[in-house]
């Protein structure tokens, strides 16, 4: 017997064909590119894609802890990668893990349609893309350059108007676990067309693009996070010494700020004390994940930007203060949850 619609009037039932082996249903029965399993089981526990089906030519200059990771999961998604780093050893693990080596930045740039940089500083991202780097003479015209280094706004800006090309700046929130991961959140500033061609490429190491303004309005975005992000992270690591010498057990703070209004990504996330956050440093002797130094680093841009904007941030220079002790104390290559030790007076 079919089935009868209300009031007695049947409907037709179609029945769908098998599916052919080795390919997907669902999803691929409703219009979507169908891709063969074989290539989801190369990347094992990571979802494939729409934006990664095309293939891109990639230059990708600077390779260590965050650039690293991130080239690498640009070749897992299938572009073709040509990197290039001052440091010979990293350089050739990124080649272990499918990177084109390049002999320069300027080769690393030549023939790419995006040209991504991940550099330390300000003055290495203009002498790169600008001076003896050669990178954006050496680009093609067409070419969207981006820079994901954490950098000052007024430098990011310099170089955006001088490249003679569409450039965004890029910089990520997520540390080295999220580069690893490819969840990285990317903060962009930049023209509206270039970040349209750019966003397949960064959400294939990221899980949030992020389209903040015009060039600097990423770097800007950059500074203001981690501004805060500092401050809870000192301010939760204050509220567990507390607790310690109250006669509160990690656990208990934990379970009563984590569903209070204490509540915060410092705690939740990347919890300064271990055992509520298995993953978080604290759980690794606060091996980073996110470098003290590199937290001072970012704290003297907040600071800096504060000046040159005529703003007064006191928490903000607090943060930069306690972050600096930390690191002339010895904890520069800690991660920046590690401050608790300090704040304890164990240094």
């Amino acid at each position: 017997m079919l089935p009868a619609w209300p009031g007695g009037r049947r409907r037709e039932v179609t029945r769908r064909p098998p599916a052919t082996p080795g390919w997907r249903t669902g999803a691929a029965a409703c219009g979507r590119r169908r891709l063969p399993l074989p290539a989801r089981a190369a990347y094992p526990g990571r979802r494939i894609r729409k934006e990664e089906a095309a293939m891109a030519r990639i230059g990708f200059v600077g390779l260590g802890n965050m650039g690293g990771p991130m080239a690498r999961n640009l070749v897992r998604a299938g572009h073709a990668v040509t990197g290039f780093d001052i440091v010979p050893e990293t350089l050739a693990r990124a080649a272990a893990a499918g990177v084109a080596a390049a002999v320069s930045a300027a080769e690393a740039a030549r023939g790419a349609e995006f040209v991504i940089t991940m550099l330390p500083a300000g003055e290495q991202v203009r002498e790169a893309w600008l001076g003896a780097g050669g990178m954006a003479a050496a680009s093609d015209p067409g070419a969207v350059l981006v820079d994901c280094s954490t950098i000052d706004v007024a430098t990011a800006r310099a170089v955006a108007a001088a490249v003679g090309r569409p450039m965004l700046d890029a910089p990520v929130s997520g540390g080295v676990m999220g580069a690893e991961a490819a969840t990285l959140t990317f903060m962009v500033g930049g023209p509206a067309e270039a970040f349209a061609r750019a966003e397949p490429i960064l959400k294939a190491m990221g899980r949030n693009v992020l389209h903040c303004g015009e060039a600097g309005a990423g770097q800007a975005a950059k500074t203001c996070n981690n501004m805060v992000l500092a401050a809870t992270m000192i301010v939760t690591c204050e509220a567990f010494v507390l607790a310690e010498k109250l006669g509160l057990s990690h656990q208990a703070l934990f379970d009563v700020m984590s569903r209070s209004s204490g509540q915060s990504w410092s705690l939740t996330t990347y919890c300064p004390v271990p055992g509520p956050v298995p993953g978080s440093p604290a759980n690794r002797d606060y091996r980073p994940g996110f470098a003290a130094a590199l937290m001072a680093k970012d704290l003297g841009l907040a600071q800096e930007a504060a000046r040159a904007a005529g703003v007064e941030t006191p928490l903000g220079a607090q943060a930069l203060a306690l972050y600096r002790r930390f690191v002339e104390q010895g904890g520069a290559e800690a991660d920046f949850s590690g401050i608790i030790r300090m704040l304890r007076g164990g240094g």
